[in-house]
């Protein structure tokens, strides 16, 4: 079962990493995880359905660690789907508010649950039994979100999982109001103007910046594909209109798939050899 889950786990975690490789909105890359990882909850629960564990040990760790796994992910992208999809228009004090409210209802959450919070943020074990095994009772947990199917549930495994991703979307909430704060501090700069025009193949530009993206290179890897086109087209002064079909002809190449990176990294590698042979020769011409 563990090999299993961890197999899984892996296979999602790669294609969510794919997802704004293929997607062009913020909206999309959120509703595209969100059916991911449905899927693989599905495949989830149709594996443990008849599956035995073999003793209550990997049964509560079934339930504490890797149905939440699964599961807090998948809170996490409602939840930031539902914020974007609701955020307000307006300026920046609007989506302040708008976060600030959010953050409050967060704290409510954690405060409602303060006990059981406490209890999984010190790491405690011994009411493991009573919370991560079928069979347990627990009247709040039954008035709020037990689930319905009872042989793929717990009193507490999906409150767990609501707590893991709630504290994520926390973290997410202050970094978005912090970089509004940031923004409004900022003095306003004159705009930068590039000197220099992209004048080889456009397609070749959107191979270099699907893979700058796929690579994390911009924001910490949190950076769009939109994000990142608009910025060379403003910096190199070029269109490069539908962009997402000229990535789709790149994934059809029947061989040199990454041609343009090829070409780069032979580029590069010949300019390098061409200084080592200019030092070579500088230092023989002072040897002698």
């Amino acid at each position: 079962m563990k090999i299993f889950a961890e197999r899984l786990f892996g296979a999602l975690d790669r294609e969510l990493n794919e997802v704004p490789l293929n997607v062009h909105t913020t909206e999309e890359q959120y509703r595209a995880s969100i059916m991911l990882c449905k899927k693989a909850m599905a495949k989830l629960k149709n594996y443990i359905s008849s599956y035995a564990f073999e003793d209550k040990t990997e049964e509560m760790n079934f339930f504490k660690v890797i149905k939440p796994q699964f599961y807090s992910k998948y809170i996490f992208f409602i939840n930031v789907y539902n914020f974007i999809m609701q955020k307000p228009l307006g300026g920046d004090e609007i989506v302040k508010d708008y976060i600030t409210y959010e953050l409050a209802d967060l704290k409510r959450f954690f405060d409602h649950n303060q006990a059981f919070y406490q209890y999984y943020r010190s790491g405690s074990s011994q009411m493991d039994e009573i919370y991560f095994t079928r069979g347990g009772f627990d009247v709040q947990a039954e008035l709020e979100d037990f689930e319905e199917d009872e042989m793929y549930s717990t009193s507490h495994d999906y409150k767990l999982s609501k707590i893991i991703a709630n504290e994520k979307y926390q973290d997410y909430l202050n970094l978005e109001l912090q970089r509004i704060i940031l923004h409004d501090e900022q003095p306003q700069e004159p705009a930068f103007e590039s000197q220099l025009t992209w004048t080889a193949n456009k397609t070749d530009l959107v191979e270099l910046i699907y893979a700058l993206v796929a690579l994390g290179v911009f924001n910490n890897g949190n950076a769009e594909i939109k994000t990142a086109v608009s910025f060379f087209q403003a910096a190199f002064h070029v269109d490069l209109g539908a962009y997402y079909h000229k990535y789709t002809d790149i994934t059809r190449r029947k061989k040199e798939l990454t041609s343009f990176l090829d070409k780069l990294k032979l580029a590069l590698l010949r300019r390098i050899d061409e200084k080592m042979d200019e030092d070579f020769s500088l230092q023989q011409k002072i040897r002698f």
